[in-house]
């Protein structure tokens, strides 16, 4: 099983830890857009720190954002499980898995990202502000730099198995499972029940819950329908809009009472 997640836009500390090793990183067939990305991003934070802020999208209580992305290369560096924060990975809770589920979310788990492309929560990296809604002046918009070469190296990380999408629409548009894949792949909605609504927070940490009960319970199912078995194992319910047509993704709705 592959899991797709967003990253946080709130991100920890990068720490006193070593600084990034960019050749460490999980997928090196993402190392050279990364190195664009990386590159970019240090010298527009490096030069102009208002332009930097109005390419970035960042607000005035964020200005200390861009000296933070100016000194990447040598800040220091921890897994991208501990840097990524808020609604989901606080659901998800990876540092209070026992060790077997932290091991299959190394193996699982793969986190979107502007910056990095994809990164697995074992990769270690600094924080940083860089939405995939972006657009660097030298690369345009990130959504796009990252498509080509994504379509080249998630294929072998989605390997034969079922690909589950929890990622935001911007996330999405970096990478779309195809053909096989894609009739491999479920995305989920989280929906309030009595209303049929997403909202927006208890979206992702009914997200977060989910993946770390699959994680706990050791779940591997093979493909969406083993999918929605596990998912109401754990008591979540499920309803399921299956493909009329090979080479789509299944779409799941998650139905919860309480808002939390």
């Amino acid at each position: 099983m592959l899991v797709l997640l967003p990253p946080s836009e709130g991100k920890a500390n990068s720490g006193e830890g070593a600084p990034l090793e960019p050749g460490s990183l999980s997928s090196p067939g993402l190392s050279a857009a990364r190195e664009a990305v990386l590159t970019e991003l240090v010298e527009l934070c490096a030069g102009d720190e208002e332009k930097a802020r109005e390419v970035l999208g960042l607000s005035e209580g964020l200005r200390g954002e861009v000296a933070k992305n100016a000194g990447l290369r040598t800040a220091g560096a921890r897994p991208a499980g501990e840097i990524y924060t808020g609604v989901l990975y606080d659901a998800l809770g990876l540092a209070t898995l026992d060790a077997a589920a932290r091991r299959r979310a190394a193996d699982s788990l793969l986190v979107f990202s502007g910056l990095w492309g994809a990164v697995r929560v074992t990769d270690r990296i600094p924080s940083y502000r860089c939405s995939m809604g972006v657009k660097l002046p030298g690369l345009g918009a990130l959504a796009g730099h990252w498509r080509a070469p994504m379509a080249e190296v998630l294929p072998e990380a989605a390997g034969d198995g079922l690909v589950l999408d929890l990622r935001s629409a911007a996330y999405a548009a970096a990478w779309r499972p195809k053909g096989e894949i894609a009739g491999r792949t479920a995305t989920v909605r989280v929906l309030h029940a009595p209303t049929r609504k997403v909202v927006s927070h208890f979206n992702k940490a009914t997200k977060g819950r989910m993946v770390r009960g699959l994680l706990s319970a050791g779940a591997a199912p093979a493909n969406p329908a083993e999918l929605v078995e596990a998912l109401r194992d754990l008591g979540y319910t499920v309803e399921t809009r299956v493909p009329g047509k090979a080479g789509k993704a299944w779409s799941l709705d998650v139905l919860v009472d309480e808002i939390h």
